[in-house]
């Protein structure tokens, strides 16, 4: 009888030390997927407000470009009101779209693209779009990571409990794969 109830507390230890561990885990990937979303939204939240100077900038020089502007403000603004990564993934594909209009309009002015201030936010776009790129692979690999720990047993047994769903990966457009071209070669 004392055999059999220290193995029956050597399985209740167990398996509660495997339940405890278990739940570490997948909260460790959920605040993961979390906090790489956040950085997402950091790097989308810095291509937001480089926006506005460069429209600002552009339309010093191409005043009557009014539906170009009109394109890229309104896109900002769904990009900034997009809540799931889903909408993000779509206000960020269109964005790209509309900058690419922008910055097409800027190839028709010279003078502009030897302008300091757009060169510099033109520096600062680049850097921002591979920050972008950047934030938005190690989401995605977290993402991964979380989706894929949570189909497994033990895991999917009681991953749903606890309220832990599998995330939504950022993708990217079609369109969007050939990323904005920015050109900063002040000789053409």
């Amino acid at each position: 009888m004392k055999g059999f109830l220290a193995v029956f507390l050597a399985i209740i230890v167990l398996a509660g030390g495997f339940l405890f561990t278990s739940y570490n885990t997948l909260i460790t990937l959920k605040h993961s997927v979390q906090e790489k979303e956040a950085a997402i939204d950091s790097q989308l939240k810095r291509r937001t407000d480089l926006i506005p100077n460069l429209v600002v900038t552009v339309k010093g020089f191409a005043k009557h470009e009014n539906e170009v502007f009109k394109s890229v403000t309104d896109a900002r603004e769904r990009m900034m009101s997009a809540g799931t990564m889903s909408e993000k993934s779509v206000a960020s594909a269109e964005l790209s779209g509309s900058l690419s209009r922008l910055l097409a309009v800027a190839e028709n002015y010279p003078e502009l693209k030897s302008d300091k201030v757009y060169v510099g936010l033109m520096d600062e776009l680049a850097g921002t779009e591979n920050r972008i790129a950047y934030a938005r692979d190690k989401y995605n690999a977290s993402v991964r990571e979380l989706n894929q720990t949570i189909e497994k047993i033990p895991y999917v047994m009681f991953a749903a409990s606890m309220n832990i769903h599998p995330a939504e990966y950022f993708h990217v457009e079609e369109k969007e794969k050939n990323s904005v071209k920015i050109d900063l070669d002040l000789d053409k």
